[in-house]
């Protein structure tokens, strides 16, 4: 039985292809900040969207999450050992890592239980980082309040209860002190309407529409974006909000 809290393996391979990257400036950051670059956690890796970019920075990367699915459509790479565990229970070895990463998915967690197991993984002086995005915007002129309505009235009665900790950039989760200044780090893709349909249909929102409606929702998506876009091979800016919360853990 699929754990409740796993809303991606029925998606993986459409998560792999349309998640949005982050930013190149968030992963030099978390390296200056880390006490060395040997080892990184990236947790809740998902396709390793992050870890590959971290693997950028850091000698050696394990990069864990509860999905297989997800573990078996992640980027190959040398310096990454993609693992199947659960974030609060990792199976690592105590006191190794000079960072640890969430990437747009503490919300999912057992907080408390996540937060010790990170202290008891990290060496002393060691970087604790998560971040979230929250909703995308567009440009008014490309169907932002359609692209708002598909959100909030199509299918926002099927986001599960922990989005709202997303929409509120983890403000309210505990989370260890003193914390880090952040930089501010901008996040955006150019994307076709395609390349956007794409990731609206990875949303644990839109799965959840098709379960319980037995309907796609997207095609009414595209239907009111469409005449706006100025054709499929068009590409405009999409952006997100991004919040970054870091503490270095002795």
């Amino acid at each position: 039985m699929r754990n409740a809290r796993d809303h991606f393996s029925a998606c993986a391979s459409q998560y792999a292809a349309y998640r949005p990257r982050y930013p190149p400036a968030l992963f030099e950051w978390l390296a200056g900040a880390a006490p060395g670059r040997g080892r990184a956690w990236d947790c809740a890796c998902g396709n390793g969207q992050a870890a590959v970019d971290l693997a950028r920075h850091f000698e050696h990367v394990t990069a864990t999450d509860m999905s297989a699915e997800q573990i078996g459509q992640a980027q190959p790479h040398p310096r990454i050992d993609y693992r199947v565990a659960l974030a609060e229970a990792s199976g690592l070895a105590p006191a190794q890592f000079d960072l640890v990463t969430v990437a747009q998915a503490l919300h999912w967690f057992d907080v408390a239980r996540f937060l010790a197991e990170a202290r008891r993984v990290l060496r002393p002086g060691g970087l604790l980082a998560v971040w979230c995005y929250g909703l995308c915007t567009l440009d008014p002129r490309l169907g932002n309040a359609e692209f708002l309505h598909f959100h909030h009235a199509v299918v926002g009665p099927c986001w599960p209860p922990e989005r709202a900790l997303v929409d509120e950039g983890y403000a309210t989760l505990p989370f260890p002190a003193p914390e880090l200044a952040v930089p501010r780090f901008a996040m955006a893709q150019q994307w076709t309407l395609a390349e956007l349909l794409g990731y609206v249909g990875s949303w644990s929102a839109t799965a959840a529409y098709r379960k319980a409606k037995l309907e796609d929702p997207l095609p009414q998506l595209e239907a009111a974006l469409a005449p706006l876009w100025g054709g499929p091979e068009r590409s405009h800016e999409i952006r997100w909000p991004l919040t970054v919360r870091a503490a270095t853990i002795s």
